[in-house]
């Protein structure tokens, strides 16, 4: 069996207003052309392609694949939201494995435009289309509202906590070129953004973007590149019967660090899926990064102190949500940094990191969680 590695990355500029020329179709390509740059490769040596994505309909990776001139021998699909990106990894690393493929692109990102948006969510699924939306319950805010009360109540939060969270994302995408959102943030204005559905502010909910990210695996890579040392995922792991404040993370962590052979603490950079701060803090705490007591001081003295490095491209809340590619954005970070090529946000002797993804919200929360633990190697 080979032993595959993320050999490059890239991402597109993550707009909020793109021009109108700007497609869904173009993004993934200029990001999977920026990735293959960075590996130093070209789409010539390209045979195999996964893409997520919810605006490339009515195409699909094949009709993507047709469109940039890509002949492959593996090709996959993946619409599971902000957990695509560690499931497309998790396949693609197998197939390289089984020498299904030489060289895979991922790929991942959405346009929106008009309505798009709120059409998405108006009918993401029979029981957004059929049960919330009537009620008023447009998207996920609603829903991520009322789990934030229960973690503020159950781990002793306020507003301010939360707050210094956004604000250390924000310092981080001001190192980004491509965030959406750079320019300062203050506690006060984090305090006197509009409510959205208390106690959520306007800086509590994710801002959607036009954009895609990109990584590029090879079965047989030659020097600096990515391994894969530990993946887990869960699917609907309490069919909704629980609080929502653990994720499907929970059921596996222990197994996922057993068998990277690595533990929490030794992460030198870390991403989490962070569509809201409620869910960047349950992910640590079903990872094991963060304590079950004394969550509070941990958000300050590891957090918001820079202490532990995460979400170092800014995250979604200050980088933006790009659809389906979200969970793509938050692994390339990671990719990125161990990869040595995070520019001005580079972690300095970065060489274990993990990512999470979270997705695929029902009618009270999301139904897949999964993560992987990166290694940096050089062959």
């Amino acid at each position: 069996m080979y032993a595959p590695g993320i050999v490059g990355t890239g991402e597109t500029a993550f707009m909020r207003h793109p021009d109108p020329a700007c497609s869904t179709a173009g993004l993934l390509a200029e990001a999977a052309e920026l990735a293959l740059a960075d590996a130093g490769l070209a789409l010539a040596d390209v045979d195999g392609l996964g893409v997520a994505s919810f605006t490339l309909r009515p195409d699909r990776a094949i009709d993507l694949a047709w469109q940039m001139g890509l002949g492959l021998r593996w090709c996959m699909q993946d619409e599971m939201g902000g957990a695509s990106a560690v499931n497309l990894l998790r396949q693609a690393w197998l197939a390289l494995q089984a020498g299904q493929a030489r060289t895979i692109v991922l790929v991942a990102g959405d346009h929106f435009a008009g309505a798009d948006f709120v059409s998405l969510v108006q009918a993401y699924n029979v029981s957004a289309r059929d049960y919330l939306s009537p009620l008023g319950c447009l998207g996920p805010n609603p829903l991520f509202a009322m789990l934030t009360q229960r973690q503020m109540a159950a781990h002793g939060l306020d507003r301010e906590d939360y707050g210094a969270l956004c604000m250390a994302l924000r310092r981080h995408a001001a190192a980004n070129p491509r965030a959406a959102y750079r320019q300062p943030m203050t506690l006060q204005d984090y305090l006197d953004a509009p409510l959205v559905a208390p106690p959520l502010g306007r800086l509590d909910c994710v801002p959607v973007v036009s954009g895609a990210t990109a990584l590029v695996l090879q079965a047989q890579p030659q020097g600096v590149h990515v391994r894969l040392l530990a993946g887990g995922a869960s699917y609907n792991q309490d069919r909704h019967e629980g609080d929502g404040l653990a994720t499907g993370i929970a059921g596996f962590a222990s197994d996922l660090w057993a068998e990277a052979g690595c533990q929490p603490a030794q992460m030198d950079v870390v991403g989490v899926y962070d569509d809201y701060p409620v869910m960047l803090l349950a992910q640590m705490l079903d990872l094991g990064l963060a304590p079950a007591d004394g969550l509070k001081n941990f958000i300050h003295q590891r957090l918001a102190s820079g202490a532990l490095p995460f979400n170092t491209a800014g995250g979604q809340l200050s980088a933006g949500q790009t659809g389906a590619g979200g969970g793509m954005h938050i692994l390339a970070e990671v990719a990125r940094q161990l990869l040595g090529r995070a520019g001005q946000g580079q972690v300095p002797q970065a060489r274990l990191g993990v990512a999470s993804g979270y997705g695929m919200v029902q009618q009270r929360y999301c139904m897949c969680a999964n993560a992987v633990v990166l290694r940096r190697e050089e062959i």
